[in-house]
């Protein structure tokens, strides 16, 4: 058991940041939830919701299908440690790149949830989406709220293992076709997908031509989307997602977030249309509950800002219908900020969030450039490290070198090996050859000057790698040659 001394129970009637002191709510941590009969609405947010989820949908269900030079458009190939990006490779050495594109991300975040509270949360996150979609399926199948209440209390007879089995099979199809797409990231979804299609050998025996991987990864997504999306649902967004729990530190007096017009709808009570509620001492709300119905985590903003809530505007599309119905002005339910609600303004330009916006944008600004100009080819040089620092051979000094080549790019390349420097050095025993895509090709080089010519005991000079096929792919490494003292 826990207590919490500041939490307002749902129906109170006192404002929800001003609790009565000692009050105190028990919660079991132990107790099952009970289960969520969402009401369907329509309306302006819900609109919103089907235009940012879509193209998102789409677009993952799409992406792995597409190709560029041959190459799927984005796939993580694990097992040859290189990833394929928008006809980009990027590979291991490329981590530094994909923890900027991880730290942006973050702050980018961060930005949007000072200005708008938690809106990824509640209209672009995967969890979301694709509760909302399989909600909607249930919406389809067994009907809307009352119906669906109606037919879980009712016994079990041939109408309702058709609206379960119908509801559960679109489901898993949704869930395969999820697994599916996701492991299409990671291996090419043509091969994956002709894996699942059973083969008979000359024998008689079916057989399914898939890597036991590729199937077992599949089969768990396609479980964990299923358990997610159709059984946990508000569980992982209350108590799994560590976002709901921080997030609280980001808002200010000027984020705006879902928030109930406490002075404007209190007191609630029901009334008829056309009563002079005002007489009675009523304010705007008339208590329908609509907005906790169509919670997709079962919370009732008018008890307050809540970590729970997840800014999916649901019941302020609800709430405005029932204000259409009523005749009174929309917003008792909005996105507003505190401050708006207390002084009706809202400050969109502060210090904090223009940091915020700062920061992304030279991020990103610096991190398109660094994917601009990364060259595909890298070379690193280690001096021979042996009892010998040089080597006199007749009247030239000799330094050993190890070259390792690094070829990042899909393709196989030819690579020619110079180094410049203020001396007329010259390279020993090197001899081009075709390095594949991916390899790093190490070679040891001896690199030789007249002995004459040495004016120092240290001496600064540039190992050059350029692609014989592409004079634009150039690496190039300074080291130091050594020679005797004078």
């Amino acid at each position: 058991m826990t207590q919490d001394k500041t939490a307002p129970g749902k129906n109170s009637e006192t404002a929800p940041d001003k609790a009565k002191e000692g009050e105190i709510r028990y919660v079991n941590l132990y107790e099952a939830e009970s289960k969520i009969y969402t009401r369907k609405i329509s309306g302006f947010y819900q609109k919103i919701r089907r235009y940012t989820g879509l193209p998102l949908i789409l677009g993952f269900l799409l992406l792995p299908w597409f190709y560029i030079d041959g190459q799927p458009a984005v796939l993580f190939d694990l097992a040859a440690r290189k990833f394929h990006i928008l006809g980009i490779t990027f590979w291991p050495q490329d981590f530094m790149l994909l923890a900027w594109a991880l730290i942006i991300s973050a702050f980018s975040l961060f930005t949007v949830t000072v200005l708008l509270g938690r809106v990824w949360c509640g209209f672009t996150c995967p969890q979301t989406v694709w509760t909302l979609m399989f909600i909607s399926v249930e919406h389809f199948c067994e009907g809307d709220r009352n119906k669906r209440i109606k037919l879980d209390r009712q016994p079990w007879n041939l109408e309702k293992v058709l609206r379960k089995g119908s509801k559960h099979f679109l489901w898993i199809v949704i869930a395969f076709i999820t697994g599916v797409t996701f492991i299409g990231y990671f291996t090419p979804i043509r091969e994956l997908l002709l894996g699942f299609v059973p083969h008979r050998a000359a024998s008689g025996f079916v057989y399914f031509d898939i890597h036991p991987a590729a199937a077992f990864w599949t089969l768990f997504f396609t479980g964990m989307t299923y358990l997610n999306a159709g059984w946990m649902r508000e569980q992982v967004c209350k108590y799994m997602c560590p976002y709901a729990r921080f997030q609280a530190v980001m808002y200010d007096k000027d984020t705006l977030a879902v928030h109930y017009d406490f002075n404007r709808g209190e007191k609630r009570g029901p009334r008829k249309p056309g009563d002079d509620y005002k007489k009675s001492g009523l304010g705007d709300c008339i208590d329908c509950s609509w907005c906790v119905q169509v919670c997709p985590v079962n919370i009732d903003i008018r008890d307050g800002l809540q970590y729970e809530c997840i800014n999916c505007g649901l019941c302020v599309d609800a709430c405005n219908a029932v204000m259409d119905k009523m005749t009174y002005p929309r917003g008792l339910i909005r996105f507003a900020s505190e401050d708006e609600l207390q002084t009706g303004k809202t400050r969109f330009f502060r210090p904090r969030l223009f940091g915020y916006t700062f920061a992304v944008l030279a991020m990103i600004s610096v991190f398109a450039y660094v994917v601009a100009n990364r060259s595909p080819l890298g070379v690193d040089v280690i001096r021979d490290r042996g009892a010998r620092l040089y080597r006199v051979m007749g009247d030239e000094i000799q330094n050993v070198y190890t070259v390792k080549i690094n070829n990042m790019d899909s393709r196989n390349h030819i690579y020619d090996l110079e180094v410049e420097g203020d001396l007329p050095f010259e390279i020993r025993n090197y001899r081009p050859r075709e390095v594949e895509a991916g390899e790093v090709f190490s070679v040891p080089v001896r690199v030789a000057v007249p002995r004459a010519q040495l004016s120092s005991e240290k001496n600064t000079l540039s190992f050059v790698v350029r692609a014989r096929d592409d004079a634009s792919m150039e690496a190039r490494e300074a080291t130091v040659f050594i020679g005797p003292t004078r």
